[in-house]
């Protein structure tokens, strides 16, 4: 891990310029860097002003621990480096991620994203979080929201934010005492009440409300909305099979995914179970949705095209030559072109958006 000096982190945010800032959170802010020695675009995260009075460095000695005890994965976050200023206040040097929050992309973007893109990042999501949950010591995020998800310039989903993670080597927690319950509210496992409630399976309700809200495009807490919780909400909704209100409205549901989608609400709900014995484990989650999602989407759609193209040229090939058959022909080589132009479109849609590295 390399140690950057602070001038040189001065010099990359422009005195940690408020114009630089791309992230914001309790603890304090992200900013994005630029390293005048090679140009290397970095984010650069920087405690509170309360906390650096105090002299805390907890959470980001915390975060530095966490992310160094864990080997590289493709959905996680990096980290690059360490400095720290005058008065000893830490700061880290992330990766840049320059395509925002999951947050962002679901509640602020223009455009809402497709649904297999959002298929495609809950997976990724769901990789992320069974990766950290299977190391040795496992992890558990504690704080798992769509606004702790980032975008590659791949536009793969990476987790981020570890300040508040604890390593469990088998039941010992990786700290002097137990660490009270924290987290967000919305995405708080309401089972998780006293330090002895700590489990892989609050990481699981987390995600079973990022994936709510992946579906519905909704935010966790929403005031306007009856019941505000997007589990409330969703969960009723699901008991009445009622499942497809939950979908974001502003785009259109593709009738090829929507038993995909109502498989998603299904393990959405069981992820969010006020029984923490009936929630599904992160590595249960990933193969059932890769077995679910990742094959049946991938392989059915196009041998069904592929086979009715390969009938209708059947059809013109095996005809006898004739004038009158001749315009037969045509006929068919024109719908057989243009339902082989659309079977071209669908599947570049459908495999670009969902095959997964």
């Amino acid at each position: 891990m390399e140690e950057f000096d602070y001038q040189e982190l001065e010099a990359a945010t422009e005195n940690f310029s408020s114009t630089r800032i791309i992230g914001k959170g309790s603890h304090g802010c992200i900013y994005k860097g630029v390293l005048l020695k090679d140009g290397k675009v970095v984010a650069i995260k920087k405690q509170s002003l309360g906390l650096q009075k105090l002299g805390d460095n907890s959470k980001l000695d915390n975060e530095i621990r966490i992310l160094l005890s864990l080997p590289q994965n493709p959905y996680l976050i990096s980290l690059l480096g360490t400095s720290h200023d005058c008065a000893n206040n830490k700061v880290l040097v992330m990766e840049h991620m320059p395509n925002g929050t999951l947050h962002d992309l679901l509640h602020v973007a223009p455009t809402p994203p497709p649904w297999p893109k959002r298929i495609r990042v809950a997976i990724q999501v769901a990789k992320a979080v069974q990766f950290i949950h299977e190391a040795n010591p496992l992890v558990i995020h504690r704080d798992i929201k769509s606004a702790n998800i980032l975008f590659d310039s791949n536009w793969n989903a990476r987790l981020a934010d570890f300040g508040l993670a604890i390593r469990l080597q088998g039941q010992q927690v990786d700290s002097d005492l137990l660490s009270p319950p924290a987290g967000t509210i919305g995405y708080l496992d309401p089972c998780y009440t006293t330090p002895c409630r700590l489990s892989t399976k609050n990481d699981v309700f987390s995600f079973g409300v990022v994936l709510l809200e992946i579906i519905s495009s909704t935010k966790a807490i929403d005031v306007s909305r009856t019941p505000s919780s997007i589990v409330d909400w969703a969960l009723q909704l699901i008991e009445e099979d009622r499942m497809m209100e939950i979908c974001d409205e502003r785009i259109i549901l593709p009738a090829y995914l929507e038993s995909r989608i109502r498989h998603m609400l299904h393990i959405a709900a069981r992820c969010v179970s006020s029984e923490e014995d009936h929630r599904p484990s992160m590595g249960e989650i990933v193969k059932e949705m890769e077995n679910f999602f990742v094959e049946r989407v991938r392989f059915p759609i196009w041998i069904n095209i592929l086979d009715t193209c390969f009938q209708r040229r059947r059809r013109i090939v095996e005809t006898p030559q004739s004038n009158t058959v001749v315009t037969t022909t045509t006929s068919a080589v024109t719908t057989g072109h243009s339902e082989f132009s659309k079977g071209k479109m669908l599947l570049r849609e459908v495999l670009a958006e969902i095959t997964l590295d």
